[in-house]
């Protein structure tokens, strides 16, 4: 058994994934994807299904997975997510800096949810963590670590 990937639904895939490619150096894999026809809609579960998008590499792998699959419906449902809503809650990036990785996101259009604090934690070493999201809302963790 093994971890494949992490999917998000974006409103526009294009745009959220040239997002994370810049902030966190994700690099495509594959051919992008456009998937329709009787056997999406009966794993969905929705008539007239079509998906787009594409899965990006994440960081401090060799092989081509486990990846973060953006994908875009033609049709989907509004649902913002907040940091202690059920369900899966964010994703999360081990960075140099937490204070420039944020400038960045900010920079790009995305936004901070709280503070940056530094925390220690004796033997682990002291951690820096922030909460942010991205441009279409979806939370991030961001840490760094130092002994």
């Amino acid at each position: 058994m093994r971890y494949i990937h992490t999917n998000i639904i974006a409103e526009d895939w294009r745009s959220l994934s040239k997002f994370y490619q810049k902030i966190f150096g994700l690099k495509p894999i594959g051919p992008q994807r456009d998937i329709s026809g009787k056997w999406i809609e009966d794993l969905t579960n929705i008539k007239d299904v079509h998906i787009v998008g594409e899965h990006l590499q994440l960081p401090g792998y060799k092989e081509n997975i486990p990846t973060l699959e953006i994908f875009s419906y033609n049709s989907s449902v509004e649902y913002k997510k907040q940091i202690n809503s059920y369900g899966f809650s964010h994703i999360a990036f081990e960075v140099k800096n937490v204070e420039e990785t944020v400038e960045m996101i900010i920079r790009e259009g995305g936004s901070i949810l709280g503070k940056i604090v530094t925390k220690d934690y004796g033997e682990m070493g002291i951690g820096t963590f922030a909460y942010a999201r991205d441009i279409e809302g979806n939370i991030i963790e961001l840490q760094s670590w130092k002994k």
